[in-house]
C-alpha cells in the first residue's frame, strides 16, 4: 500500500519536472533566436578596429541580448565593453526633467512658474511671463534659438549652460504662443538646469548625482560641466575622407553645454536608471506616471496630436501609426559623434538601449520613430522592437 501511494506522487513530480525543463528549453531557444536576430541587425554595422557601440535588450529584468562592438578610443585602441561610458546626448534631458520634478515634489517650485521668476534678464519681461517651466519641459515654449553658433564657433566650443541660454534673453517675439505647437529646444534644457541651480543653491550636476544617480546605483555615470571627462569614457567620431575623426569636446560647438546633453553613462547604468524609474526610487509613482504621459496643452494647435511627456517621447497604443499596439516610451541622443537611444515598454517589461560613438545610417534623426513606423522602416529602434513583436513579446 505504501508503494502504491508513492508511485503517483513520484510520477506527478517527474511530469512537473519534465514540464519545467521543456518550458525552460523553449524559453532558452527563443532567447537564442532573438539574440541571433539582433546580431543580424547589428553585426554588419561595425568593424573591430573602428568606433562602435553597445546594445542591450532586457525582458522581465533578464538580459536577452548584450553585445559590444568596436573601439572606445582609436588612439589607445581601448575596446568597448558593456561598462563603457558614452555621452548620452539628449537622453540627458530626462535627468534634468526629473530634477525639476523632484524640486516640485519638495514644494520648491511648480511647473506653472513663469520664466520671469528665474530670469529677470529677459529684455521683454512679458515674454518671460508667458513661458512656464512646463513649456520648457515639453518643447512647447515658442522661444526661438537665438544662438549664433556658426558665426561664433570658437565661443560655443567652450560655452556652458548659462552662455547657451543667455541669447534667449534678447527674444523679441515668440515663434508661437506657449503650448500651441512643438519645437524641439536645446536651450530650454540649459535654462531648466539653471533653474535647478537657482532653486537648490548648488550645481545641478551635483543635485542629479545625489538625487538620481545615487539611489539608482548608477556608479559609473557622470555629468560634465564643460570639458570632456579626462579618462574612462568613449570618444565620439564621425567618418571623414575615408577615416574616422574625433568630434566631441573641443571639436563640436555647444558640446560643453550640459543641461541638454551632459550626462555620460553606460547601457548597464541606464538599465539601473530605468529600474529606478519603474520602482519609484527617487520620485513617487504618481510623479513618474506624470512624466511618462503625453502632455496636451489646452491651446494646442499643432499639425498632429502631441507625443511628448515631461521630456520623454511617447507613442501611445492608440496612435494610428503605432503598429506595435503598446505604449512605447523613448528618448534619443545625438551629439558630436555620439548616438544613442533608450526605449522602454513598461507594460511588457521590455528595455532596449543602444549607445554608440559614431553615426549610423540606420539610426534616423526622428525623435519618435514609433509614431510613424512606416516612414522609419529600417530604423534600428523600430527594427529591434519588431524582432520582439515577431516573438510575441508584445502580446
Amino acid at each position: 500500500m505504501i508503494r502504491n501511494s508513492i508511485i503517483p506522487a513520484v510520477r506527478s513530480s517527474v511530469l512537473t519536472t519534465i514540464g519545467a525543463l521543456c518550458l525552460f528549453a523553449s524559453c532558452t531557444n527563443q532567447h537564442m533566436e532573438i539574440e541571433h536576430e539582433f546580431e543580424n541587425l547589428y553585426d554588419e554595422l561595425f568593424l573591430p578596429d573602428q568606433p562602435g557601440g553597445v546594445v542591450l535588450v532586457k525582458k522581465n529584468n533578464e538580459t536577452v541580448f548584450l553585445k559590444s562592438y568596436g573601439l572606445a578610443d582609436l588612439e589607445s585602441s581601448e575596446k568597448i565593453t558593456p561598462n563603457t561610458v558614452f555621452n548620452t546626448g539628449s537622453i540627458s534631458k530626462t535627468f534634468v526633467a526629473y530634477g525639476i520634478l523632484i524640486l516640485e515634489e519638495a514644494g520648491q517650485l511648480t511647473l506653472e512658474d513663469s520664466l520671469v521668476t528665474y530670469f529677470p534678464q529677459f529684455e521683454n519681461p512679458e515674454i518671460a511671463r508667458k513661458v512656464r517651466i512646463k513649456h520648457l519641459l515639453t518643447h512647447t515654449s515658442g522661444l526661438p534659438d537665438l544662438r549664433r553658433v556658426q558665426e561664433e564657433i570658437e565661443f560655443y566650443l567652450t560655452a556652458r549652460d548659462e552662455e547657451n541660454f543667455a541669447p534667449l534673453y534678447q527674444t523679441e517675439a515668440l515663434h508661437f504662443m506657449p503650448g500651441q505647437q512643438f519645437e524641439y529646444s536645446n536651450p530650454a534644457f540649459n535654462g531648466l538646469a539653471l533653474i535647478i541651480e537657482q532653486t537648490t543653491g548648488q550645481k545641478w550636476q551635483d543635485f542629479i548625482r545625489e538625487t538620481i544617480f545615487t539611489p539608482s546605483g548608477m556608479d559609473h555615470s557622470t555629468i560634465t560641466d564643460g570639458p570632456h571627462p579626462e579618462h574612462g569614457v568613449a570618444h565620439g567620431y564621425i567618418p571623414q575622407d575615408g577615416a574616422f575623426v574625433e568630434l566631441d569636446y573641443g571639436e563640436e560647438p555647444t558640446f560643453a553645454a550640459a543641461g541638454n546633453g551632459g550626462v555620460w553613462s553606460s547601457v548597464l547604468d541606464l538599465a539601473k536608471y530605468e529600474e529606478a524609474i519603474q520602482k519609484s526610487l527617487f520620485l513617487p509613482a504618481e510623479r513618474i506616471r506624470q512624466s511618462r504621459e503625453v502632455y496636451i496643452p489646452p491651446n494646442w494647435q499643432g499639425d498632429h496630436k502631441p507625443d511628448v511627456g515631461l521630456s520623454w517621447f511617447i507613442a501611445d497604443r492608440s496612435w494610428p501609426t503605432n503598429e506595435f499596439g503598446v505604449k512605447i516610451i523613448s528618448h534619443t541622443g545625438w551629439q558630436g559623434g555620439f548616438r544613442g537611444f533608450m526605449i522602454s515598454i513598461p507594460e511588457k517589461d521590455i528595455l532596449y538601449i543602444g549607445l554608440f560613438n559614431r553615426p549610423l545610417a540606420t539610426l534616423s534623426e526622428s525623435f519618435n520613430p514609433f509614431t510613424s513606423t512606416t516612414e522609419n522602416a529600417g530604423d534600428l529602434r523600430v527594427e529591434g522592437i519588431r524582432i520582439l513583436q515577431q516573438h510575441n513579446w508584445l502580446d
